[in-house]
C-alpha cells in the first residue's frame, strides 16, 4: 500500500491505495467514479480517458500512484453545479445538440479528450478533431457527429469569457 495525495475533480484526496491499482480500477472502485468506463484495458478504446494535469490519458494504462501530487479530472468532474442545478460544460452541451452520444458508452471518453483538445486548439479544424479523438473508439459510428460536437463547442467556448 501507498499513502496517495492527490486532487480529484478539484477536491483533495489523501488515501492508501495498492501500488498495482490502475487509476481506472481506483476510479472506479474506491472512489465509486463509474463514468470513466472501462473497455478494453489495454488502452485502445478510450472509453477510460480522463485528464491528469489537463491532458487526456487512458486511465487503464496509469497506476493509480503515479499520479500523486497531481490533479486528475474525470467526466464527474466537468459539468458545474450552480445554485443547485447543473450547468453541462459546454462540450458536453454540444454532445446533446449534436446528437454525439448515441450509446453513450463511448461518451465520457471523447468528452475528456475533446477538452484537453479545446485547451491546446481553441478552434481545430476538422481534421485536427479526427487526430485528437483518433484513440477513442465509437462502435455506434458516430464519428460525424462527435466532430460536429466538438466543432460546436469548440465555437462556444470561443464566445464565453475565460
Amino acid at each position: 500500500m501507498t499513502l496517495l495525495k492527490t486532487t480529484l475533480n478539484g477536491q483533495a484526496v489523501s488515501t492508501d491505495v495498492p501500488v498495482a491499482t490502475s487509476l481506472l480500477d481506483w476510479l472506479r472502485g474506491a472512489q465509486g467514479l463509474t463514468g470513466t468506463h472501462a473497455g478494453c484495458d489495454t488502452s485502445q478504446c478510450g472509453a477510460c480517458t480522463v485528464l491528469l494535469d489537463g491532458v487526456s490519458v487512458k486511465s487503464c494504462a496509469v497506476l493509480a500512484v503515479q499520479t500523486q501530487g497531481r490533479s486528475i479530472t474525470t467526466i464527474e468532474g466537468v459539468a458545474k453545479t450552480v445554485d443547485g442545478k447543473t450547468q453541462l460544460h459546454p462540450v458536453q452541451q454540444a454532445f446533446v445538440n449534436n446528437h454525439g452520444l448515441q450509446c453513450g458508452f463511448c461518451t465520457p471518453g471523447m468528452v475528456m479528450s475533446a477538452l484537453c483538445l479545446l485547451r491546446e486548439t481553441p478552434l481545430p479544424s476538422d481534421a485536427q478533431i479526427a487526430d485528437a479523438l483518433e484513440g477513442n473508439l465509437c462502435r455506434c459510428t458516430g464519428y460525424v457527429n462527435i466532430v460536429a460536437a466538438v466543432r460546436e463547442a469548440s465555437v462556444a467556448m470561443s464566445r464565453s469569457p475565460a
